[in-house]
């Protein structure tokens, strides 16, 4: 089976290969130095070099004020450490904060995006999964896990992950593509929506697009998928043939739906999304 093109987009930790190894829980560096990933809400303080970023190495470039730091894993044999910033504190000197979320234009190299990205998604689990969701007890670590565990009643969770399916229909030389109302001005993509507790993936295709635009479709074929830790997605992408229908766009939703010539597309999410790769892939002109 060919492996989908989709590995090599950002925030799949793939595009990191043999560089990084996930730390889970195993033995903890005793010295705290190496590359340090500091997260500001949806960004990273880096440090400029050239036209492009790099994360700060060495000793920690920020108070700690006596907070352990998160130990993510290993990158480039060097220990990877995550640190949360306050969201009105100003980056120390030599450091700026560049945006990880694609549709704000994100300058990040890939590897700083994914490696941003896993230290996201390990914030929001560690400020999520505090207590067990059965009976409220302080939880601990499971060893050699991401998850934890209730000392109380045993129950076992992990790190969440909501599945999401993200679709391009097609009809002939045309193509399907939406828009949400807080985008740049222009810019269209494709329906995604959540699966519904019950649902399979492909059902959830055809029902986001008939809830969201009014039409039909058939043909739904699997063609990738991308981590998306904003704050712990996973966005599973889908191609489908029209089947029928006009649109009917729902307003709660989307801002805009229309059909465009495949030579013909309008303003695009950049290339660190999903959305763009299938664009990009299965939008060409026949």
């Amino acid at each position: 089976m060919t492996t989908p093109l989709t590995v090599h987009l950002p925030f799949n930790r793939d595009i990191l290969g043999a560089e990084f190894a996930p730390a889970k829980r195993g033995d903890k560096p005793d010295n705290v130095e190496g590359h340090w990933i500091l997260v500001q809400g949806q960004t990273l303080l880096v440090v400029p070099e050239g036209e492009s970023f790099r994360l700060p190495t060495g000793a920690c470039p920020v108070s700690l004020d006596g907070a352990a730091p998160f130990w993510l894993g290993t990158y480039r044999d060097a220990p990877c450490w995550v640190v949360p910033i306050g969201a009105d504190a100003t980056p120390p000197a030599g450091l700026r904060r560049e945006t990880m979320v694609p549709m704000r234009g994100a300058r990040l190299p890939d590897e700083l995006l994914s490696l941003g990205g896993m230290a996201m998604q390990a914030l929001w689990w560690e400020s999520t999964s505090g207590h067990c969701p059965r009976c409220g007890t302080p939880t601990i670590r499971i060893e050699n896990e991401w998850g934890k565990k209730c000392p109380r009643c045993a129950y076992e969770h992990y790190p969440h992950l909501h599945p999401a399916t993200i679709v391009l229909v097609r009809d002939g030389d045309r193509v399907l593509l939406t828009r949400k109302a807080e985008w740049a001005p222009g810019r269209y993509a494709l329906i995604a929506g959540f699966v519904d507790n019950g649902e399979s993936l492909e059902s959830c295709v055809a029902r986001e697009i008939k809830e969201e635009a009014g039409v039909d479709v058939k043909d739904i074929r699997y063609v990738g998928s991308q981590n998306w830790p904003f704050p712990s997605q996973m966005m599973i992408g889908f191609v489908a043939t029209y089947a029928g229908g006009e649109i009917v766009i729902d307003k709660e939703e989307l801002e805009d739906a229309r059909w465009f010539p495949c030579g013909a597309l309008p303003s695009l999410p950049s290339r660190h999304s999903i959305s763009r790769f299938i664009i990009d892939q299965y939008a060409q002109p026949s």
